[in-house]
């Protein structure tokens, strides 16, 4: 299984991930915004896209960020939502899906 290694906050409005293969990812705020996994943005039993991208700012921001167990990351937008846990599997597959 592939794990993060280094978590690190590069400003407040962008995160890097370095992977425990070496890969290295980057994720803006407004682009995990977009991509939040939670039922307020995503069907959960459709799994349709709830959330239109033209409603997430280009300028948002982290308010905070913090660790879930040992499997995700979840981040207070400055939006204020603050639902979606990002397990560390779905950021490498959305890292690997922009690529």
């Amino acid at each position: 299984m592939i794990e993060p290694v280094q978590i690190v906050e590069e400003s407040d409005r962008e995160i890097s991930i370095k992977w425990s293969d070496d890969a290295q990812t980057s994720y803006d705020a407004a682009q995990l915004r977009r991509a939040c996994p939670c039922a307020s943005c995503v069907n959960e039993w459709t799994g349709e896209k709830i959330l239109k991208d033209e409603n997430v700012a280009p300028d948002l921001s982290f308010s905070h960020t913090s660790i879930v167990g040992r499997y995700a990351l979840n981040f207070r937008f400055s939006d204020g939502h603050d639902t979606g846990i990002f397990t560390f599997a779905f950021l490498r597959k959305l890292s690997e899906n922009q690529s």
